[in-house]
């Protein structure tokens, strides 16, 4: 059974702690101190104090999270989704996404060289798998029908 974090010291000292290991949203973080116990309105104060003093960046958080999923071989349509369920605004997505400065069409295809070592389908069935893999890892159909097309 958890610790009751019963204190907004408590609260900032366990919200820092999960801060220290990787950048949160502070949706994530809600949800993390509710877990261990922490009252809703000890919670808003010390991430409200924690965002004034720069320690917790939803900005920062979305940039981090973008740029180590694409490196991990994910599309922005992934992406996107992700960030939604940790409580990020599809606006602030977008912009990550647009801003992050990666060329999705050569994510794409360098991901495509890695898993099919470059293999056109020869036949309906691969184009449907290679097509089935890549649309689950984020990527556009639009993208996908253009790289499987040569």
């Amino acid at each position: 059974m958890p610790a009751v974090l019963d204190s907004e010291s408590d609260i900032r000292r366990a919200a820092m702690d999960l801060l220290a290991r990787r950048e949160h949203s502070r949706y994530e973080l809600q949800r993390k101190l509710i877990q261990r116990g922490a009252s809703p309105e000890h919670i808003e104060t010390a991430l409200d104090r924690l965002a004034e003093e720069g320690l917790l960046s939803d900005s920062r958080y979305v940039e981090s999270y973008v740029r180590s999923r694409a490196n991990a071989g994910f599309g922005p349509v992934r992406i996107r989704e992700e960030l939604r369920q940790r409580g990020i605004a599809r606006d602030a997505a977008e912009q990550a996404l647009r801003e992050s400065g990666f060329d999705w069409d050569e994510t794409l295809h360098q991901l495509w060289q890695r898993k099919f070592a470059g293999e056109y389908p020869g036949d309906a069935r691969e184009h449907g798998r290679q097509g089935r893999f890549l649309a689950t890892r984020g990527f556009s159909l639009e993208a996908i029908g253009r790289l499987l097309r040569r």
